[in-house]
């Protein structure tokens, strides 16, 4: 493994920490590697070791290559500053031919007031990650407490959001659970794929979760720790394995339905095809009563191939529908 510190700017003391494995050679399947940007947590006052170094080295027993921003602080944290540090280091992650990375297989994982900063990477950067780890993170207005010139990143979530992973406890009692939970309604209301662990108790701040990186006396659920497996098995999800010379073919998709897609399909959801003559059409018999109101609420949400499904309709009849609605363009 190689370390390397490069200072992305000097008058603001941000520097990427580097740590980049072998590919190759004694690694002969991995020609590449995804990686995990860490922007650790400090209310926007200082970056905290606790969720820097004990974080990277998990994700690099993992096989990623990791790396650590430590971005615009204190005195340099007025806003955009620390959002423009994180796209210099993305662009430099993903422009460095010798770290060996898949540049859209690069994850942010953020922590407290860096998950914060990882919150507005995912939703409003110009240099998007391809997902999103979220630790106890301060996504909402309470952000101002400790950074009066930062967003509040939940309204800007859309379809164009990467997809995040989101941990946090319910007895914190600096971020309130209320900033997971709205972020996450936020990021249902848009279609983007999530995953979510909200564990019983536990402190602010508790990083990896082990005894090694905890404020000693600070009760925590004995679950809580297993967000850093869990999340590493969730960015296998979203971005595939290791195999023999690439990564396998992820087995989720960044949005829930297929109302983003180029064309209609089985996976939209029924609120979404209504709007369409044509898939009205296609879906003869089966659309009908679906435009009264009540109806319509009940099962805007739910995907076509759900309720197909659901209601026992023969196959040949869903393929026949799922045909139909591929020759239809998606142009909302």
């Amino acid at each position: 493994m190689k370390t390397e510190i490069i200072i992305i700017n000097k008058e603001r003391n941000v520097t990427l920490t580097a740590y980049t494995q072998q590919v190759g050679g004694k690694f002969a399947n991995i020609t590449k590697r995804p990686a995990v940007l860490i922007l650790p947590g400090g209310g926007y006052q200082y970056c905290s070791d606790r969720e820097a170094d004990p974080v990277a080295f998990s994700y690099l027993q993992a096989g990623y290559q990791a790396f650590i921003l430590r971005y615009s602080v204190a005195e340099h944290s007025s806003w955009p500053n620390p959002l423009e540090d994180v796209e210099q280091a993305m662009e430099l992650i993903r422009s460095r031919e010798d770290w060996n990375v898949y540049t859209d297989k690069v994850a942010v994982a953020g922590f407290s007031a860096g998950g914060h900063l990882a919150a507005a990477a995912a939703t409003m950067s110009k240099k998007r990650p391809n997902a999103a780890i979220l630790g106890y993170a301060v996504t909402g207005h309470d952000v101002k407490a400790c950074n009066m010139t930062a967003p509040d990143t939940t309204p800007y979530v859309d379809k164009n959001t990467c997809p995040c992973f989101v941990f946090a406890t319910r007895t914190d009692d600096l971020v309130p659970i209320k900033n997971s939970i709205e972020f996450i309604d936020a990021l249902e209301k848009a279609d983007i794929s999530f995953e979510s662990h909200i564990y019983a108790y536990g402190p602010h701040g508790f990083t990896i979760g082990n005894s090694s990186a905890l404020t000693p006396g600070k009760p925590i659920c004995n679950r809580a720790h297993r967000w850093v497996e869990d999340s590493i098995e969730w960015l296998k999800d979203m971005f595939g394995d290791f195999g023999d010379g690439e990564m396998s073919k992820p087995k989720c998709k960044g949005h829930f339905s297929g109302d983003s897609d180029a064309y209609l399909n089985l996976d939209c959801t029924i609120g979404h095809l209504m709007r369409f003559p044509e898939a009205i059409e296609a879906m003869g018999d089966f659309a009908k009563g679906m435009d009264e109101e009540e109806m319509l609420k009940a099962v805007s949400s739910m995907q076509l191939k759900g309720a197909l499904r659901f209601m026992k309709v023969p196959q040949e009849v869903v393929d026949d529908i799922g045909n139909k609605l591929k020759e239809i363009p998606n142009r909302i």
